[in-house]
Formats: structure tokens, sequence, C-alpha cells
């Protein structure tokens, strides 16, 4: 099978959706499938066998992640064309400008790879943008993943915006109006949780019968305990964006604020980007009296990240909703004890005080007393790490999730059969 995934923005670090498409194509490729990518700034990390495309485009992130080739290495007329100007202007304010304008721009990659291509199912990995239509319209086969919907970021971004002018701007930097019209499109789609599928469906008012569990898989040969790799006493580890309302790196750090106040002995670690390059954070730890306890990581390599979750004591991941939760699942790889919140689908991939420790989202006072419960018994750390362990090697799988998503790729072709964008360019 030939296979086309789309990824707006396919690097690692722009969350869990840049995990999803490497492993997820890695397998689909070991499998012997032969798949595409087409994506945008920053560019993924692919593995050997999956076939790259990286678009240019004019958006204001590319120039973000991409400066010395959107400086030096383009025609300088190409940026007064009045589209590619648009591009750049409009992509620093909306989210829904970057997903649009890059949906087109890899409809016409796809015409043009579909002279010497014929792919079987183009897969989006939640761009979900009005040039899924065109392809659709092509007579490409398109299935949708999608983690889950935008419009509870917006929701929770809203919650805890602190003026006007900061509601204003996650309102209109937010796609919600077209992901929720473009996804009623969609034959197929897939979803990575049941949570997931429940919000999604309200959400964007979809038919259940049209949805799909697919639970994502972690790499539990990459993601392990590491015996030469001690615990270091009373570390904490926060793995996310911390810029993302969404994940609740607020609440940890008010956590923590309540925990500084009992004198307790804790360093935490804050794995995200440079602290140089957050607001949020960095302003909280300096208004909590926090400097002297958080360090900011800066972005690690899939191996220095290994090493930190086997090096804390424990890892929070404080998210208000989560659509599956893959830093709390691989740390529990890691056989490294967690605390989540039951927001989102974090309860069907730890089971409270069994493989993990659950509380309220947005609830910093049950945080800080979960901290300290574990913090201060050995023994439940323990039992923890071992039953985290045991529970993601036997649940979820990244081969598992490939063979499901092919799955949901027959049913899609066993639809009644459609003009095909490639074969009617092929015969011309």
């Amino acid at each position: 099978m030939k296979i086309c995934f789309i990824m707006y923005q396919g690097n690692m670090y722009s969350g869990g959706q840049g995990v999803y498409l490497y492993y997820l194509t890695r397998e689909l490729a070991r499998m012997g499938h032969e798949v595409h990518v087409l994506a945008g700034p920053p560019y993924p990390e692919l593995d050997d066998k999956v076939i790259a495309h990286n678009l240019k485009t004019y958006s204001y992130w590319s120039y973000h992640h991409e400066k010395e080739d959107f400086l030096f290495k383009r025609n300088p007329f190409s940026y007064f064309h009045p589209v590619n100007f648009y591009e750049f202007v409009s992509t620093r304010i909306a989210l829904s400008s970057l997903l649009l304008t890059f949906s087109v721009r890899a409809w016409m990659k796809l015409r043009e790879l579909s002279r010497e291509h014929r792919f079987d199912i183009v897969h989006d990995n939640q761009t979900l943008s009005y040039g899924n239509w065109l392809m659709q319209a092509s007579g490409f086969p398109v299935v949708a993943t999608i983690h889950h919907p935008l419009t509870i970021d917006l929701q929770n971004a809203l919650q805890q915006a602190g003026s006007l002018y900061e509601k204003a701007r996650r309102i209109l930097w937010s796609p919600w109006v077209m992901q929720k019209l473009t996804a009623r499109t969609m034959p197929q789609v897939i979803v990575v949780s049941e949570t997931s599928k429940k919000a999604v469906q309200e959400a964007f008012d979809l038919d259940p019968q049209r949805m799909h569990v697919v639970y994502n898989g972690i790499d539990t040969k990459r993601f392990r305990p590491l015996p030469d790799v001690e615990r270091q006493s009373g570390l904490i580890l926060y793995v996310g964006n911390s810029e993302d309302r969404n994940k609740g790196a607020r609440y940890l750090l008010e956590a923590l604020r309540l925990l500084q106040d009992d004198r307790r002995d804790f360093q935490l670690a804050f794995v995200d980007h440079k602290k140089e390059r957050l607001k949020l954070a960095p302003r909280l730890v300096k208004q909590y009296g926090l400097s002297s306890r958080v360090h900011f990581t800066g972005r690690l390599s899939n191996e220095q990240l290994v090493r930190i979750y086997n090096q804390a004591e424990i890892v929070v991941s404080p998210s208000l909703y989560e659509g599956f939760g893959l830093p709390a699942a691989e740390a529990m790889a890691c056989g490294t004890p967690v605390i989540a919140t039951t927001g989102g689908a974090f309860p069907e991939v730890i089971d409270h005080d069994e493989t993990g420790w659950l509380v309220p989202p947005g609830d910093a006072n049950a945080l800080a007393d979960a901290i300290r419960k574990l913090m201060a018994d050995k023994q439940l750390r323990d039992r923890l790490s071992k039953a985290g362990r045991k529970s993601i090697v036997a649940r979820f799988s990244w081969r598992k999730a490939a063979e499901e998503t092919l799955a949901v790729y027959e049913k899609m072709l066993a639809r009644p059969a459609e003009p095909n964008a490639s074969a009617t360019e092929a015969g011309t």
C-alpha cells in the first residue's frame, strides 16, 4: 500500500503529533508499505525507510524555524507575492491561517507527486483544513487522525487569560470553526482514546460510526529502566510545552510553592524550550520564589530524555486535558512513578493507586498532597514503578497501533470506488 501522511509541523517537539508521526510511519514502513510524508517546518525526524517531502512555506513559523533558508536561499522577490506575503503576516496571529496555507500547498504537492505515485491513502495528522476538501475533491481517499479537539485548548486558555486582550488573541488564534467544518467531511476518523472519541464527537458533531479508537504506542525498547542510572532524591520532572495552557504547568508551580512552605527538599527539572523562549513558567517561578529549585533543561535528545526519566523520583503531568498523555506513558515505561490528573484520557492509561497516582485537574492543593505522599513513601513509589512499566508493555505498542490503523484504511478503501486523482492524471 502507498500511504501519504500530511503534517503541518512534523518535528518531535511539535508535541504528541510529531511523536505519533515518527513512530506510526516507521511501523507502517517496517511492515512493507511505502510511506511518504508531506510536512512543514520544523521538519520531522523520520525513519530511513520513510520518504520525506519537506514543503517550503512563507509562514511566520517557517521564518522562525528555518531562518537561514528563509532569508538567503529564496528569490527575494518571492516574499512580495501577495499569497506569500499574506501567509507570513497572517500566520503570526492565526493558527487557522497556518493550517489553511499549508494544506493548500500540500494539496498542490500531492497533485505533483501523483504523476509518479498512486497513493492508496492520504492520512492527515490533525491539519483539518480546507485543503483537505481540495484533496477529496481531487479524488484522494483521506483519513484523519484527531488527537483531541482544539476547542478544549481554547476553553482552558480562555479560563487562564488575564485580560480581555489575551482572550481576544486566543480566540483569533484558534482554528476551531475550520477544523469543525473539515472534520465533518472526513469519511473515517482515527482518535487516540475513548475520551478523545467522546470529546471529538461532542465538539465536531461527528457520526460515531465513522470514528475509530486506535491507542498510541510506546517504544518500550527505548523508554525503559536503566539499571546504571540512580534516582536523584527529591527530583521532580515535568515534560511538555508549558506555554500551552492546557498542559497545566501553572498548577504544578503553584503546588511546588505550597511544598516550599513545608521546607521540603526538592528540585524540579523542566523539559521544555530554553528558558529564554518561555514566558509563563519563568515568570511564575520568579513570582513564587522557586528560582533556586527549578531549572530548565531545554530540549533533550531521546537518549537524554530516557536518562532524565530514570533519574527522576517522580514525573508530574498536570494537564487539564490530554487526548492520550505520551510523557506520562513514557515515564511509566521507564519505571518512574507518575502523578497525573483525571483530565482527558489519563484514567485510560493510568489506574489510580495501581500504576500511577491521579488527582483532579487544576487543583494545586491536591497535586501538592500527591507529591508529598509519593516523596515520603518509597514503598509506594516502588510499587507504582513496577506496575506502571508492566502495564505499558502489555497494553501499548506502535506495531499494534499500525495494524489497527491499516484496518481503518481497508475499511475506507472498501467504500464504493470514487475517481482517483492519481489515476486521472496518469491517463492525461
